[in-house]
């Protein structure tokens, strides 16, 4: 087989729904793991608000978490080689009061 047609057969068509693509705005994730998955809850936590719903959550297995986080660490150094350092406070942020159980995933 030749390789056009090679890298043919490896192309997945990605479709971006007008829902889905109008995007959530998240400012904070919990994320927890067992042997088998990684959970990601994206969560928008407002001021003054003592409740907040998760917006999203997404399940991956521990190979494809990794390969996000790779993807992440390669884009925040494009980005800072274009815009600048992102700055991140060194003090600790106050975050919401979230109690995560320590052995079980959140439901």
């Amino acid at each position: 087989m030749d390789e056009k047609k090679k890298k043919h057969q490896h192309q997945i068509k990605v479709e971006l729904d007008d829902t889905v693509g109008q995007g959530e705005y998240v400012n904070f994730a919990v994320v927890t793991h067992s042997p088998a998955e990684f959970v990601m809850d994206f969560i928008r936590v407002l001021p003054g608000m003592k409740k907040s719903n998760v917006k999203s959550r997404i399940i991956m297995a521990p190979m494809h978490a990794k390969t996000l986080m790779m993807a992440l660490q390669d884009n925040i150094t494009k980005f800072e080689k274009k815009f600048g350092d992102i700055k991140v406070p060194k003090q600790e942020v106050k975050m919401p009061n979230i109690k995560m159980p320590d052995d079980i995933l959140p439901n």
